[in-house]
């Protein structure tokens, strides 16, 4: 029922004052801007008799719109400048849309079968009219706007219909009667049948040749593209009659189809017409409608360019002689396809048929006449003869302009046109000079559905040629912005972008002809991705798999130092590798006089004391500081090892993007990056080519030093990453990894001789620098001085590079040791994140150097100002702090790396394992014990901390391990380690425990091998980049995929996939500070965000709105000044999700949804035998019927779906197992 706002009514009506929306006459001129921009458009313009004005004409008198959308509006504004009072209808699904309370007074209709059924509804529709005073209905275009009987049905209510008599409409509503009428009127028209009540009458038709192939079939009532299909051959005439007389049905309420000849190729042009139904007939030139697709037209321009003056003459005699043969009365389009060319005077032309109402582009034809279709069809309804509202045909001047107007829909132009549907989150309109917008359902907010035609707005430009208004129309598209459903727009700039287009030279078939026209172009969407984040935080928290369990970020905002820049007189060692080679800088690191210094604090830092979780933006800020501050350092060590999963698993950055950005900022220092050997980044062996490529990747993105280690130290790994690095061009620092104590001669396998022995084999594999890596912090001070001694004793010119972790706290005093034994360079971190599991303190080495030999060329005032950004910015990752308030001796007995204790701290907390951290310690001991005492830096660390945590969890003893070995389930970490993915530990793998482990397994993809003899890798076939990268490309788009994205794919599959679909939703999170990462934004805060070079947003929250009964959250924003808003699912409402399940991605039987919308109807069930291309189901949106067919042969395993059913894309629909 309806709520009455003026008077009983069983209709009542609903005055637009109280709508949520109001409009005003300001909003009215904004959007709906006449042209004045060129005098002699405005000299053309008939006027109107003195005795009229705009604002009196119909004073009192009401216009009802029996339509929706773009058009309703059109016809409010004509009757309102008229001075009439307009009035809308809509369905109870349209009551948001738009044209509903832009009239005066509105009504919603009851509810039909369909959402479109209340607009067909001719008894509603005119008891609404007569019972609210209606004076004149205006039907628009589409709908019921060619119906006679609901012509009649106003007419006998004493109603004024806006347009042709219910004879006339009978007579072109019936395409075949129109024919015959052009017949007789000497009009030329193509061959064509009457009405088809059959696909078998209709092959009897062609088989006679009656009609010839091509053909086209058409619905005899209505128009707009909707009911017609191409038939090329006799097999496709049963289907096509089908789903014609569907559709013509759907979209006009009547099933009547006919065939006619099929014109490809041709002009498509077409006549407006005027006529007041008293013997007055003008045309209004003709417009070219050539550009379709699907027979929809998708760009219009009037005039047709270069058009012969005769040529134009017969066109518009035929269109008035049809139109005085009838005694037309309204506005009305006569249409003719053209074959040859528009220059030449001879060309041959056909009728095609007259539709009696306003057409779509009536707006290009208004704007080179300068008269208004809308109102005059109005003024004519009311009584006025044409001479009377100033149109006669020597008034109407030959046009000096032209018009070009476009269609943005909601169809993805990609995706076969697929309508899309959803919630529109940003509605930018263009304008500016030359620019007309006829606005329809959109708006910020405005949920667009399959119910409905999918206009959104119709753009027109106008200018003195046809290129000049191809380019308004360009610039319009650009500056036109829509979020939340997929458009059209791509698809219109490629078009009006195309020479052909530009130069006229098009035909109806131009963009079957030019598939390349439906390439999506590149549209970033970065602002309102970034806002769907804020909010999803604002909403639902930070995403728990970041790890963000910790006290929340510091308020307090890191302050950038400024450090001068001192010109250094001798060159820097990043300019001796770049100009000299490899071999040169590790000759210039030997002749160093002083330690030369790594900081570490943009990697293993981090990596030890904040989960890995340093994001790029925190060091970015900091880069021109830093690139001043250690001008004279051996590295920063600042990618590589976990910070490249890390990165696409967490933080949502490209790791590759993370290193490109930091090579610009900081373009004279050597960058150092950790190398797994042949896991290169990863945690298992990959194909050898995948290790050299990776190498040459990240040398070309701007790595220098490659730190190679092998997590057994076993020197077949090794030499594989030492030669790729060695082939792309980088600088070779092989490591040898430390455990044990080599101080102490009962400590047993890992002692001096054993490491000087690697040493040589490395030395021998060819390195350049020789890094002695103590990951887990065990390399005592004495240790220190006995090995790197040795090695110095043996190799004098070898680089030396040591690396350790100030666990126990004695990484300064070692660190110290190593350098006065022989050590070129060691590793430390800025003091706010050293000591403890992370890397001695940098301030603490270069002030207890300083003046001595060892002085590290770094100035202690410069490092500290570099320490008091991170000691702020700390604060900010104060969530993944690990709560570790000491360092702790114990290292020295469960010999766990620095790296890894914090985070297996963490992830013990994680599975249930609070309080027993001091078994899990105790429980790595013997973990390493089982394992066979190894060297514990990752992979084979994780393997270690697996087997800590699984001993822990079921309460074992390293007895019970060796004992239940065959029996237990232990973690596939701890399987592979014993099938030698990671290699062959130093003595050996440990037995029987290794054999009892394997039994009965074997390695997947291998002829039963239940372990690996040698290198992994070796035997792996080549990775094959090409198929990949065109499996990737299909797969995320060929725009979005580089050789970069090949390579983390390679690395990391599964994470990279889940990397680009967070992208795809929230796009790159890098430009976002910490805070706002990891917490949202708080109401009427302003963030300032810089996304590249003169790009810069200012983003403030505006409110959070309360939870929906559906479970959502609007939250409102202002973006540089404009509203946007995002629309957030609350996970935490309780409110169900009813979700359908989607068709599997690369499973052929899995047949999903190709668009958003309704089922009609279901072509089979299951058991039913089908072959490829056999219709499955069938679908309709926005009017627009499609079949989904079978993709192969088969048996339907099930189908999910039934008539009625509303679907979205990808929605899966039929099951097939496959022949």
């Amino acid at each position: 029922m309806f709520l009455s706002l003026r008077r009983a009514s069983r209709y009542p009506v609903q005055s637009a004052s109280t709508l949520r929306r109001p409009v005003t006459d300001d909003a009215i001129q904004r959007t709906f801007r006449p042209f004045t921009d060129d005098a002699t458009a405005i000299k053309t313009r008939p006027e109107l008799p003195q005795s009229f004005t705009h604002d009196t004409l119909l004073r009192n008198k009401k216009v009802l719109i029996a339509n929706r959308g773009e058009i309703a509006m059109r016809i409010a504004r004509a009757a309102r400048s008229l001075g009439a009072t307009s009035l809308s209808v809509c369905a109870p699904e349209d009551i948001s849309s738009p044209h509903v309370e832009f009239a005066d007074e509105h009504f919603v209709l009851p509810k039909g079968e369909t959402a479109i059924a209340p607009y067909l509804d001719i008894e509603r529709l005119t008891e609404v009219a007569v019972e609210n005073g209606v004076d004149f209905v205006h039907p628009g275009y589409g709908f019921l706007s060619e119906s006679a009987p609901f012509a009649q049905s106003l007419v006998s209510s004493g109603i004024e219909w806006v347009g042709p008599p219910p004879e006339v409409l009978q007579l072109f509503g019936d395409k075949i009667q129109a024919r015959a009428l052009a017949e007789r009127s000497n009009v030329p028209v193509v061959r064509g049948s009457d009405n088809l009540t059959s696909g078998e009458e209709c092959l009897s038709i062609l088989n006679n040749e009656d009609v010839r192939l091509p053909a086209i079939m058409k619905a005899a009532f209505g128009g707009g593209g909707r009911g017609m299909r191409i038939v090329r051959d006799l097999s496709q005439v049963s289907s096509s009659f089908d789903s014609c007389q569907r559709e013509a049905l759907t979209a006009f309420g009547r099933n009547e189809v006919f065939l006619e000849e099929f014109w490809e190729d041709t002009k498509h042009l077409e006549v407006q017409i005027l006529a007041d139904g008293k013997g007055s007939v003008v045309h209004l030139f003709e417009r070219d409608c050539t550009v379709q697709h699907r027979h929809q037209k998708v760009i219009e321009l009037a005039p047709a360019r270069n058009i012969h003056p005769d040529l134009r003459r017969r066109l518009v005699d035929c269109a008035v002689t049809l139109a005085r043969q009838c005694n037309y009365k309204g506005a009305g389009t006569v249409e003719f396809l053209v074959r040859g060319d528009l220059e030449s005077s001879e060309t041959e032309f056909v009728f095609m048929e007259v539709n009696p109402r306003v057409q779509v582009e009536h707006t290009i034809t208004e704007e080179i006449t300068g008269i208004d279709i809308v109102q005059s069809q109005i003024l004519i309804a009311s009584g006025k003869t044409l001479p009377e509202i100033g149109l006669t045909q020597d008034s109407i001047s030959e046009p000096t302009m032209y018009a070009m107007q476009c269609r943005v829909t909601t169809e993805n132009p990609a995706h076969d046109f697929r309508p899309d549907t959803g919630t529109i989150d940003v509605f930018r309109m263009p304008a500016g000079f030359g620019i007309r917008l006829d606005d329809g359902p959109g708006f910020p907010g405005a949920k667009i559905t399959p119910h409905y035609d999918s206009l959104l707005v119709k753009i027109t430009a106008k200018a003195r040629d046809r290129k000049d208004a191809a380019a308004k129309l360009i610039r319009a598209l650009r500056e036109f912005r829509v979020r939340g459903v997929q458009t059209n727009k791509s698809f219109l700039l490629n078009v009006l972008n195309h020479r052909d287009f530009l130069e006229g030279e098009v035909t109806t078939g131009f963009i079957a002809q030019n598939p390349d026209l439906l390439s999506p172009l590149k549209e970033k969407d970065r602002a309102q991705k970034l806002l769907q984040y804020i909010g999803e935080v604002l909403v639902n928290g930070t995403p728990k798999s970041l790890g963000a369990t910790g006290d929340p970020p510091s308020q307090v905002e890191p302050i950038v130092p400024q450090i001068d820049l001192q010109r250094e007189k001798k060159k820097s060692l990043k300019k001796i590798f770049d100009e000299e080679g490899p071999e040169a800088f590790a000759k210039a690191v030997r002749e160093h006089k002083g330690l030369l210094i790594t900081d570490t604090t943009w990697r293993d830092a981090h990596q030890s004391l904040l989960a890995t979780r340093l994001r790029t933006i925190d060091m970015l800020n900091i880069a021109e500081p830093t690139s001043v501050a250690l001008r004279n350092a051996y590295s920063l060590e600042c990618w590589g090892g976990a910070t490249f999963d890390v990165s696409m698993r967490f933080l949502n950055e490209c790791p590759w993007e993370r290193l490109m950005s930091l090579r610009e900022a900081v373009p004279d220092i050597p960058f150092q990056m950790l190398l797994r050997g042949a896991n290169a980044v990863g945690y298992t062996s990959y194909a050898d080519n995948v290790v050299f490529k990776f190498c040459q990747l990240a040398k070309d993105a701007g790595m220098d030093v490659f730190r190679v280690f092998d997590s057994l130290n076993y020197i077949e790994n090794m030499r594989l990453g030492i030669d790729a690095v060695g082939q792309a061009g980088g600088i070779v620092e092989g490591a040898v990894c430390y455990t044990g104590d080599v101080s102490d001669p009962e400590r047993g396998l890992y002692d001096l001789e054993y490491y000087l022995h690697f040493v040589r084999e490395l030395e021998a594999a060819g390195i350049h620098v020789l890094a002695i890596k103590d990951m887990a912090g065990l390399l005592k001070p004495n240790a220190a001085t006995m090995l790197v001694g040795a090695i110095r004793n043996e190799f004098p010119n070898l680089p030396i590079h040591v690396h350790t972790h100030d666990t126990a706290g004695t990484g300064v005093a070692s660190m110290l040791a190593a350098a006065h034994a022989g050590a070129d360079a060691v590793d430390s971190a800025t003091d706010a994140l050293s000591g403890t599991t992370a890397q001695p303190s940098l301030g603490a080495l270069v002030a207890s150097t300083k003046g001595t030999d060892l002085d590290t060329g770094l100035n202690l005032t410069e490092v500290s100002m570099l320490n008091e950004y991170w000691e702020e910015a700390r604060g900010l990752y104060a969530p993944f702090e690990s709560g570790q308030k000491s360092g702790s001796a114990d290292v020295y007995i469960h010999e766990m790396p620095g790296g890894q204790y914090t985070n297996l701290l963490y992830q013990s907390t994680q599975l249930g394992l609070t309080g027993q951290w001091s078994h899990v310690k105790t429980a790595y001991a013997a973990a390493n014990r089982l394992l066979g005492d190894i060297i514990k830096v990752t992979p084979s660390s994780k393997v270690t901390g697996d087997l800590a945590q699984f001993i822990v969890a079921n309460n074992l003893t390293e007895h019970e391990v060796v004992e239940k070995a065959e029996e237990l389930s232990f973690p596939n970490s701890v399987i592979e380690y014993f099938q030698g993915y990671l290699g062959i530990p130093p003595f050996g793998f440990p037995e029987p425990l290794r054999s009892r482990v394997l039994k009965g397994r074997t390695i997947e993809g291998t002829d039963g091998l239940s372990c690996f003899d040698g290198r992994p890798g070796a035997q792996l076939p080549p990775y094959d980049f090409d198929i990949n990268r065109k499996t990737l490309e299909e797969k995320w788009s060929a725009d979005k995929i580089s050789d970069y994205d090949v390579m983390s794919h390679a690395m990391y599959p599964q994470v990279f996939d889940e990397f680009m679909e967070r992208q795809e939703e929230y796009g790159k999170l890098s430009y976002l500070d910490t805070r706002t990462f990891l917490t949202g934004m708080k109401v009427d805060q302003e963030l300032n965000v810089s996304l590249e070079k003169g790009k810069q947003l200012i983003v403030k929250l505006i409110s959070v709105g309360e939870t929906s009964d559906d479970g959502i959250v609007n939250i409102q924003f202002e973006l540089n000044g404009q509203p946007r808003s995002v629309h957030v699912k609350d996970k935490r409402s309780g409110v169900a999700e009813t979700k359908r399940l989607k068709a599997l991605k690369g499973v052929t039987g899995s047949i999903g949804a190709a668009m958003p919308g309704v089922v009609l109807e279901t072509k089979v069930k299951k058991g039913d035998k089908v072959k490829k291309g056999d219709p499955l189901v069938l679908m309709s949106a926005m009017k627009m019927e499609t079949i989904i067919t079978s993709p192969c042969d088969g048996v339907v395993k099930q189908v999910v779906v039934t008539a009625g059913d509303q679907l979205d894309g990808g929605d899966l629909c039929v099951e097939i197992d496959e022949s």
